[in-house]
């Protein structure tokens, strides 16, 4: 049984560095006040929030105003808080603290009782003693000032801290570095033995379920009797029960479930979960439990079809069944990670799995996530890429030696072992991003640092892969080159017209597990975080405000090149988004096509911490998808149809030609499908149409039509390839966009006519409405996607979609209220009721 802190009234003050530790003026004998009052304080949490409460500094989200609040890291934060004496239970008792950020002094009733260095690694203090009083317990949590660690730019091999180094200023974030309480803390009550460090496994052969486990006992004190474990396996109300002895002061024991029900990824199957609880018992009477959810699943790594004999197996199978990565990138929710909420991380995975992901990455740059993180994995099933923290820094990328650093990398790793290795969803571990030799090679098995997390994982985890980085294989970066790219990773930005298309198509990668493509948020959000003053037409060299939130990704220049002069903001937006969404369309598509000779693409990136004018996120800061996150859904759908082509603008008269695709990743018992094409031109009239069946294959991706024609119906214009595939019950779009005549390719989409359109709103259950759509206009309307502006996030099983004159769709639109999640609550106002959906889209 635990008592959570955070039911405490805490308390924050802050000092310059040092001073907490005198007290008193040596030359007057004053109290030293320290900079602050006492502050009510938010624990688990970071203390910008509590300053920013407490109206101390400005948010600094907000236009550049997260330069006024560097001097925070700075300074030193003394918490404090009061336990009373009547909640105090049980003979023993343990102060626990999950994650302090970053260095810190605790004290017990004025007693310095340790000191601690790391986020990631527990803090398990004795205070039965100070309980035993019956008075009431005060805890002080000094919090020293943060190291002066490197940002995105530096050098790895100096790197000496176990500091989460994104909020030290990385290309999708400031420099605003967290200090705080982060993680749950509580007191733990404890009897004279506890259950402790649990390793679960499972595992599934012969149409048998096995799940395994080893827990360590710790005693308090050995008194008379014999240990024995009672388990309890349960799904659906049929339980299993077994006892096992303990021996040498652990339990192991196994459970065999016949014919079980597996857990699966997201998109192959249900995600299944057993109860499991274990009792410790002496002479009858129960000492501790402990309870965990477990999927029955196996998992193999196998090597890619066409694999070089040195390549590292990159092929996930999951009860046996090869499973392609659909992926994507994630960095950490908020700079001040200690205020994100349960819900918060909950709307971020189910958006993950609303957009058919099924792996995560987990960055090396940012932190090892909260335990709720992985339960909401398991749960929804996504796969879980865990990287230690390390990360590459530009000068050079070489893990670090000095053996301080390594002392902490090991215990932080030996933390995040013990912790999260009994979650199912968890599938691969990662020495760190894009760690290097001297030479700018991946980093290998054979490197120092490398070799020592190896050992941890293959002595605390045996049943995973470890990775020494990601990229991993003789080279690091999308090339040309043929038979060099194994894990690899680039480009993040949209490379242009029609180099673009050539660089991706070209690529015999067996996995990619970071790029991305570069799109502006929507001027809904853009108006949250950037006063009236900054919100213009120019390039992020010309307004600081947008160097500031996004400089690398400005897209400007770019999307002038393909559309011409964007006259507004929501143009300038829209634009941006749609290049964004194409150019990463293409790339998965690309990818996919060579299934299994490429096994998989993890997206760079589905989040950011902060809100950004440009950046590679599918997702806003506020949560708002932009229009590549629902056509990478659209890519990442269990039936596909695609096209490889090489470059968007053509001449009239000339031959396009094209390659269609179909994919499917879910065996059926009739797998035959039926292909239409369409070229239609911007009035949305229809040129041509062709029609073909076939049968898909669930082991590869198959080329299906050569499409061609001659644009001799088309003048400067553009023209739409729409694709269309029927499988039973299944079917799937996309639109291809097209310039044709001396114009810039999508420039006639500038002069579009207003698209019109009718919406019918029907509420259903459970948060979900139901919308008809309808063009009753004489021009296509192209992307049509719902927002509201109320506080709630939307999901859709369809949006960013096209109808051309006289068509309909209808989509389903489930709304939540937005979370109210650190400085994301004063952007939550009251909603009332059902939300009122409204549609935009590209020609309004």
């Amino acid at each position: 049984m635990v008592y959570s802190l955070s039911n405490c009234e805490w308390k924050v003050k802050g000092y310059y560095p040092w001073v907490p530790l005198k007290d008193r003026s040596m030359e007057t004998g004053k109290e030293l006040l320290g900079i602050t009052e006492w502050l009510k304080a938010t624990v688990p949490g970071g203390i910008h929030y509590d300053l920013y409460r407490a109206g101390l500094i400005s948010d600094p989200y907000k236009d550049m105003d997260s330069f006024k609040c560097e001097w925070v890291e700075n300074r030193w934060w003394l918490y404090k808080t009061v336990v009373h004496s009547k909640v105090i239970q049980g003979k023993y008792q343990s102060l626990i603290f999950k994650g302090i950020d970053y260095k810190a002094i605790i004290y017990v009733n004025g007693m310095e009782k340790c000191r601690h260095e790391g986020m990631f690694e527990p803090i398990t203090l004795d205070i039965s003693n100070e309980a035993a009083s019956g008075e009431d317990i005060e805890l002080k949590v000094l919090i020293l000032h943060a190291p002066d660690e490197m940002g995105q730019i530096g050098k790895t091999s100096q790197t000496f801290t176990q500091k989460s180094r994104f909020n030290y200023k990385w290309d999708f974030s400031t420099r605003l570095v967290n200090l705080g309480i982060w993680d749950d803390c509580y007191i733990r009550f404890e009897d004279e033995a506890l259950l402790e460090e649990p390793c679960i496994y499972s595992d599934y052969q012969d149409s048998k379920g096995f799940i395994s486990f080893e827990v360590k006992i710790s005693e308090r004190y050995s008194g008379q009797g014999k240990y024995e474990a009672e388990a309890i396996l349960e799904k659906d109300g049929i339980k299993i029960q077994q006892v096992f002895p303990v021996l040498a002061k652990r339990v192991t024991g196994s459970f065999v479930v016949e014919n079980p029900l597996l857990w699966y990824p997201n998109g192959y199957g249900s995600q299944e979960l057993y109860k499991l609880k274990l009792t410790l018992k002496k002479n009858k009477r129960v000492l501790d439990n402990y309870e965990a959810e477990i999927g029955i699943r196996s998992v193999q790594y196998r090597n890619n079809e066409g694999s070089p004999e040195n390549a590292l197996p990159y092929t996930f199978c999951i009860n046996e069944v090869p499973v392609y990565i659909k992926g994507v990138n994630m960095t950490p929710l908020d700079h001040i990670y200690g205020n994100v909420s349960d819900s918060h991380y909950e709307h971020l995975i189910k958006m993950m799995k609303n957009m058919n992901v099924n792996m995560v990455r987990v960055w090396g740059g940012g932190v090892i996530e909260k335990d709720v993180f992985y339960r909401l994995c398991d749960q929804y099933g996504i796969l879980v890429w865990q990287e230690f923290i390390q990360s590459s820094s530009g000068i050079d990328n070489t893990p670090s030696k000095h053996p301080v650093f390594l002392n902490l990398l090991k215990r932080t790793a030996e933390s995040a072992l013990r912790r999260i290795r009994s979650h199912t969803s968890l599938t691969v571990w990662s020495g760190g991003n894009e760690l290097t030799d001297d030479d700018f090679v991946p980093a290998g098995y054979e490197d120092e640092n490398i070799a020592m997390l190896k050992k941890l994982v293959e002595s605390m985890d045996p049943q995973r892969l470890f990775l020494p980085t990601s990229a991993s294989g003789p080279n690091e970066f999308i090339n040309k080159e043929e038979g060099v790219s194994h894990d690899i990773h680039g480009n993040w930005n949209y490379m242009g017209n029609p180099e673009h298309y050539e660089l991706y198509a070209g690529s015999d990668s067996l996995f990619h597990s970071e790029f991305g493509t570069e799109g502006m948020c929507s001027v809904r959000s853009l108006e949250k975080f950037l006063s009236d003053e900054y919100r213009n037409l120019l390039p992020a060299e010309d307004n600081m405000a947008y160097r500031h939130h996004g400089e690398w990704w400005c897209t400007y220049k770019r999307d002038q090149a393909i559309f011409g002069e964007r006259n507004n903001m929501e143009q300038m937006s829209k634009c941006s988004q749609w290049l964004q969404a194409e150019g990463l369309r293409y790339i998965l598509e690309a990818n996919r096509r060579r299934k299994f000779h490429n096994s998989g693409s993890i997206i760079w990136q589905i989040n950011e911490p902060w809100p950004n004018v440009y950046c590679t996120s599918l997702i806003d800061y506020y949560m708002e998808p932009k229009m590549a996150y629902y056509w990478s859904k659209t890519v990442f759908s269990d039936l596909t149809v695609s096209m490889d082509y090489r470059k968007l603008d053509y001449q009239p008269g000339e031959l396009f030609q094209g390659t269609v695709y179909v994919g499917k990743e879910q065996p059926e018992a009739d797998m035959e499908y039926l292909l239409t094409c369409e070229v239609i031109d911007l009035k949305g009239r229809s040129i041509l149409q062709k029609e073909q069946a076939g049968k898909a294959d669930c082991t590869k991706t198959l080329k299906a039509m050569n499409l061609q024609f001659r644009l001799t119906q088309i003048q400067d214009e553009m023209f739409i390839v729409r694709l269309r595939v029927k499988m039973n019950q299944q079917s799937s779009e996309n639109l291809y966009f097209f310039g044709c005549g001396d114009g810039m390719p999508y420039e006639a989409a500038m002069g579009m006519e207003k698209g019109e359109l009718v919406v019918k709103q029907q509420n259903e259950n459970d948060g979900v409405i139901k919308a008809e759509i309808r063009n009753t206009g004489n021009t296509p309307v192209l992307h049509i996607h719902p927002y509201c502006e109320e506080s709630y996030d939307l999901l859709c099983d369809r949006s960013y979609f096209t109808l051309f004159p006289n068509e309909s769709a209808e989509i389903k639109v489930q709304y939540t209220a937005k979370s109210e999640s650190g400085f994301l609550n004063h952007q939550v106002k009251e909603n009332n009721g059902i939300p009122n959906i409204k549609m935009d889209y590209f020609n309004r």
